[in-house]
């Protein structure tokens, strides 16, 4: 049996942690703007429509990006005119990688986040985070599997984790 042999370079997506944490920028309970960062993954319109109807009469801006790539400067200043961002949805490898890369981004620019992950790949996020000296980033877990599923599947998974979203929000 023959084998040939190809080196391939290989990005590995976690930074070099520093000593230097990053603080994240602190949740008001009186936020009345909110941008839902939807990366276009399947059911991520399903999850942010859901928690955007749980979060009452605020004002939301609704900002579209590709999933595998990062949001461009113009999308996260356009997300970063609101009190918080809601940021969905990490259910694979590179789509948790820039959602998390972007909340991280948010942050740096003075804008509280939450993001959304599967649970499968929670933590994955938490080490990239952790890695960019962020680890206290706000990360809310839904049940995998996602893709594939009917929105009204999607839908009750979104329910069971509007109460940790509620309590990281201060609403009672």
């Amino acid at each position: 049996m023959k084998w040939k042999m190809v080196e391939r370079e290989v990005m590995d997506p976690l930074g070099e942690t520093s000593s230097v944490k990053n603080d994240l920028t602190p949740l008001t309970d009186d936020f009345e703007v909110v941008s839902l960062l939807n990366n276009t993954k399947p059911g991520s319109d399903v999850i942010l429509t859901t928690i955007q109807n749980s979060l009452g009469n605020r004002v939301f801006i609704k900002v579209k990006k590709p999933a595998g790539a990062p949001a461009t400067p113009q999308q996260l200043e356009k997300a970063a005119e609101a009190d918080i961002c809601i940021l969905a949805l990490g259910d694979c490898g590179s789509c948790t990688s820039w959602v998390i890369l972007d909340a991280i981004r948010l942050e740096k620019m003075d804008v509280p986040t939450i993001s959304i992950c599967s649970d499968q790949f929670t933590s994955f996020a938490r080490e990239l985070a952790k890695s960019y000296d962020t680890e206290d980033l706000r990360i809310l877990e839904l049940e995998h599997p996602i893709a594939g599923i009917q929105s009204e599947e999607m839908e009750e998974k979104t329910f069971k984790i509007l109460p940790a979203l509620h309590y990281l929000l201060q609403i009672p």
